[in-house]
């Protein structure tokens, strides 16, 4: 089965789409349900837990390269992952916005879903669920982007 607008999509990815091919590989095969959405910046590709409904993770493009945006459902289960990821990948982490809600639950939309509240590297952290982990798709962060989706599948 094509999908038109998975294959343009792909188009976009340049020098990413072996590895972004990966990681759409591995979520298929986990039993998450794809779905296309056209963007102002290309497309937006999420994978839906099919239990659930919830989005695990959706590629966006960036004018500086395709990310990945995680929305972890467990984190608290295997949070002690995040500290094995590469410099680079944390402090993309550690520069996200902070979720106001979690500082304070005034400050941000009420119907805005609360963001991570989390340990890594000994840090305490407070991110806004849309930028919290959001890493870029690139050689040495595809490896990592699999584990944190595995980890979340399996818990």
């Amino acid at each position: 089965m094509t999908d038109k607008n998975y294959d343009d999509f792909l188009e976009i990815t340049g020098a990413s789409r072996n590895l972004v091919e990966d990681i759409n590989d591995f979520l298929l095969d986990s039993d998450c349900k794809r779905e296309i959405k056209t963007a102002k910046s290309g497309f937006t590709v999420s994978y839906l837990l099919q239990d659930t409904k919830k989005t695990l993770a959706t590629f966006v493009c960036r004018k500086t390269g395709i990310k990945i945006r995680i929305f972890p459902q467990r984190l608290n289960e295997y949070v002690e992952f995040l500290d094995t990821l590469p410099l680079k990948m944390k402090k993309e982490i550690a520069k996200a916005s902070v979720c106001k809600r979690l500082v304070n639950p005034n400050d941000c939309n009420p119907n805005c879903v609360m963001g991570y509240d989390f340990i890594m590297d000994k840090k305490h952290y407070q991110k806004c669920r849309y930028m919290a982990f959001m890493p870029s798709i690139n050689e040495e962060n595809t490896p990592y982007i699999k584990k944190f989706l595995q980890n979340e599948l399996m818990h």
